[in-house]
């Protein structure tokens, strides 16, 4: 199995996983994805892939737009210390590494091996409307977070609801749901809340978890969770990622979105992640690439460091660099940009503009 993720300061990431959660997921998973074919590259992501690669010590990256200090590193990001850690690096759209990894085992176990709330969700809503080739018809609890109605319907989702909440009791109307599911179309999306359902508080205990998923299972639904509150609930994360966790088990296919703004205090910070069960790496893959071209018009970049515009005209009477300069400055002397000549000023730094200026000057001569 594998899983996809993404988020918004961490961008998205694939990352291949095969959790002990049962080998039936790995089947159920195959028939969802396997018709995605892979993305076209991004012209800007893809020069920063290749920028890690490099192994030249003077390498440039001037394809990234966020800023970064005369020294070409992220100023430290003021507040928890995991919302620091965020902070240092240059941001990609692969994520990092280990916060993929440590998001699946928070919600998957530790059992898991390696081969933003809201951003997470948008994401997921356009990949599921894009991809998922079965229905187009998306069913929320009633009621569910008030978010949920927008952005499913901007994402071009057909809205339908089923009975969650029983007002009467102030509690779970588990017969209304299992009623309400048993009557869905076969292969539409349910969008469950994982815990802490939001905005009532009332969530089903695991054996009504279990029939849930029997006829989840039974109806071949997607399961879409929105697990906003994991630990936040029960002040258990294992307990609160149970329903995820049992559904994989039984080999129903699901797509889950993390948020770390409630339970880790990162409000503002926007982490998060949104992820989807893969039949192996090199479904995730292209899965990935699509899901990378889905978030490229979502997100915005930093703000531009404009401070080295002076040395850099200083230094170079700028012309236009074609796409055969700059394959040179890439190959000869490791300095990474876009096809088209566009550099991001934000990684010149005064360590580095000299030979920047020498290398532009070497393939233009």
């Amino acid at each position: 199995m594998a899983l996809l993720h993404s988020g918004r300061i961490l961008s998205g990431a694939t990352g291949a996983f095969h959790p002990s959660l049962a080998a039936a997921a790995l089947a159920r998973a195959s028939s969802l994805w396997a018709h995605v074919e892979m993305g076209p590259p991004d012209p800007i992501l893809g020069v920063t892939e290749a920028y890690k690669r490099d192994t030249n010590s003077k390498k440039m990256n001037l394809g990234v737009s966020a800023y970064r200090d005369d020294n070409g590193r992220r100023p430290e990001v003021r507040g928890p210390e995991c919302c620091k850690k965020f902070g240092q690096g240059i941001p990609v759209h692969g994520g990092l590494a280990e916060f993929c990894k440590a998001s699946a085992e928070l919600a998957l176990s530790e059992n898991s091996e390696t081969i933003s709330g809201t951003d997470a969700l948008r994401v997921g809503a356009n990949f599921t409307e894009r991809f998922f080739k079965f229905s187009q018809d998306v069913f929320l609890p009633k009621p569910s977070w008030g978010n949920h109605i927008p952005i499913f319907r901007d994402a071009g989702m057909k809205l339908q609801c089923y009975r969650y909440y029983d007002p009467k009791t102030c509690g779970f109307d588990f017969t209304g749901t299992i009623e309400d599911v048993s009557k869905m179309p076969e292969q539409s999306v349910l969008l469950l809340h994982a815990c802490a359902h939001n905005p009532t508080g009332v969530d089903p205990h695991p054996e009504q978890w279990k029939e849930i998923a029997s006829v989840v299972k039974k109806k071949n639904l997607f399961s879409f969770f929105d697990m906003a509150y994991q630990g936040f609930a029960s002040g258990d994360g294992n307990k609160d990622a149970w329903a995820v966790r049992h559904f994989i088990q039984q080999g129903i296919n699901v797509c889950f979105c993390q948020s770390y703004d409630k339970n880790m205090g990162l409000y503002g910070k926007h982490v998060g992640a949104f992820k989807v069960v893969c039949k192996d790496a090199d479904e995730a893959k292209r899965v990935e690439s699509n899901r990378r071209l889905l978030i490229r018009p979502l997100y915005s970049n930093p703000l531009l460091n404009g401070s080295m515009w002076t040395q850099l005209v200083s230094n170079l009477k700028k012309e236009g660099l074609n796409p055969e300069q700059v394959e040179r400055l890439i190959k000869e002397f490791s300095i990474y940009m876009t096809k088209d000549g566009r550099i991001s000023v934000a990684g010149v730094t005064s360590n580095n503009v000299a030979y920047l200026v020498h290398a532009i000057h070497q393939v233009t001569k």
